[in-house]
């Protein structure tokens, strides 16, 4: 099986990253990229959350998603993966040149090839869970059925 590796946005198939320049609507409120709003949803205070909303890049969004100094939701490990599908849906389904490339990459394997994630990403030594690109694929069979 072909593999697709994914990561930046300089490099072939970059949009597939979450800080892709691709915003999203969810729940009525637009968030410039699919990482201002999972990172948004992390946290109780609703003020911090639209704090990360409203930050100028994804990678302050990312940085602003590691704070200690708020509460993260006590059930945030249990819907993690919830939350970011439902968000990256929304991005393909809104950007229909993106859902236009995924469907171009076929039946290959899509590996978010972040060395540093070993739960939304392969990891540096490939054996992260990718779970990034399983929800890609995901999204891309249920455009097939």
């Amino acid at each position: 099986m072909e593999k697709i590796y994914f990561y930046s946005q300089d490099q072939k198939y970059g949009e597939f990253s979450n800080f892709a320049p691709f915003g999203i609507e969810m729940d009525g409120i637009w968030y410039p990229t699919v990482e201002h709003f999972y990172q948004s949803q992390k946290f109780i205070d609703s003020d911090y959350a639209e704090l990360i909303r409203k930050v100028e890049n994804p990678k302050k969004a990312a940085e602003l998603g590691k704070s200690q100094k708020y509460l993260i939701k006590p059930d945030w490990d249990e819907v993690r993966l919830e939350i970011m599908r439902r968000a990256v849906t929304k991005k393909f389904t809104t950007h229909s040149e993106l859902m236009e490339l995924l469907m171009s990459t076929g039946d290959a394997e899509l590996i978010e090839n972040s060395p540093f994630d070993y739960f939304w990403g392969c990891g540096k030594d490939g054996t992260g869970q990718n779970n990034l690109g399983k929800i890609l694929m995901q999204i891309r069979d249920s455009q097939e059925a």
